[in-house]
């Protein structure tokens, strides 16, 4: 049994069917072979933790530091470098090694998997982009547009809360969708396809774990709505 974490890159969103004919929507996900860089320990780090390098780097864009590390651990230079906890997982972390790969052979089809990455950044924007304002009429005369409104408040207590939604930073946040299924796993080409949508812009960097709960998202069109 093989520790179930692996770094990817998010490609697409498309549709399949299931063999009792069910259309699913899926997200395309590139997931290693990733490179095992360093393993963590409590005695020497403080911690449980592997180290996994993802897709090669040219050497001349890292910097001496790095070139060091990937040379001891005996590893091409990798762009991407990432980190999980293995506490939970003594057994499958005790058969890994540095140097080793973790491919898409760990997952199987029916896995529960979480799924970490940051949200599509849309810079500073209004309230009604930010927060799904309505806006003022658009009626005739109307002069309200897109505007958020009065935040201020009465003489007691005279000030505008903490936590106000109001125009600001949207987006590029770190988002976790928890209990996603594994619906296919293409060895071949080293995809995972996955229930619904996950975080990010195509072709940006998502880890995926085993799911720590392990409860599987209930469908649309469960017995219990019925």
């Amino acid at each position: 049994m093989s520790l179930k974490c692996i770094l990817g890159r998010k490609e697409r969103m498309t549709q399949i069917f299931t063999a009792e004919g069910e259309q699913v929507g899926v997200t395309v996900v590139e997931a290693g072979p990733c490179r095992i860089v360093q393993l963590k320990t409590p005695e020497s780090n403080g911690y449980s933790a592997v180290q996994l390098g993802f897709m090669e780097q040219k050497p001349q864009r890292i910097s001496k530091p790095l070139k060091g590390h990937f040379k001891k651990a005996k590893v091409t230079p990798m762009r991407y470098l990432a980190e999980f906890r293995t506490e939970e997982f003594a057994e499958e972390a005790a058969e890994l090694e540095v140097g080793g790969t973790l491919t898409v052979e760990s997952f199987e089809k029916g896995d529960l998997v979480d799924v970490i990455g940051l949200s599509k950044g849309h810079g500073f924007t209004g309230a009604m982009k930010r927060w799904g304002f309505a806006g003022g009429p658009q009626s005739h005369g109307g002069m309200f547009d897109r505007r958020p409104g009065a935040i201020g408040m009465h003489s007691d207590p005279s000030r505008v809360f903490k936590g106000k939604k109001m125009a600001g930073q949207h987006g590029n946040e770190r988002i976790t969708m928890k209990n996603l299924e594994v619906m296919e796993v293409d060895v071949e080409n080293n995809l995972l396809l996955l229930k619904g949508s996950v975080p990010g812009a195509r072709n940006s960097l998502v880890r995926i774990r085993k799911a720590k709960t392990g409860i599987p998202r209930p469908s649309q069109d469960s017995e219990e709505d019925k």
